[in-house]
């Protein structure tokens, strides 16, 4: 059974530094596209960062520069690093997977195939 777990939310001051945790269960994370996302208020999920099964990274625009999307095979986990936060990230953020990549990386959530439950990041200024 897939299961995608997320780990790591919390409140923080404008500034400051957050790590994200996502463990799979189901499947290899290394044989898989694997993303976040991110849901503000009343907004449409919007793609923050993925990687495909080669290793190649893709971010969004806002966090460029500012988070870095990482995994570890031994185990079996995504992680966000999210650096210099900002008010306008605050959203509750999700881990996903699917078998392939869209082609550029492009993150589409009706693509990915497998979600976690999500997890709350606020951050205060």
């Amino acid at each position: 059974q897939v299961q995608l777990t997320e780990s790591g939310g919390g409140a923080v001051q404008a500034g400051g530094s957050l790590s994200l945790s996502c463990k799979a269960s189901g499947f290899t994370v290394s044989e898989r596209c694997m993303a976040w996302f991110r849901r503000f208020p009343g907004k449409a999920l919007e793609g923050v960062a993925v990687f495909n099964e080669q290793g190649t990274l893709n971010y969004a625009p806002a966090v460029k520069g500012r988070f870095t999307i990482s995994k570890d095979n031994s185990k079996n986990s995504a992680y966000l690093h999210m650096n210099n936060l900002r008010p306008e990230d605050t959203a509750r953020y999700y881990c996903a997977a699917s078998r392939w990549c869209l082609p550029g990386l492009i993150m589409d959530a009706a693509a990915m195939e497998y979600w976690g439950n999500g997890t709350l990041v606020t951050v205060t200024s």
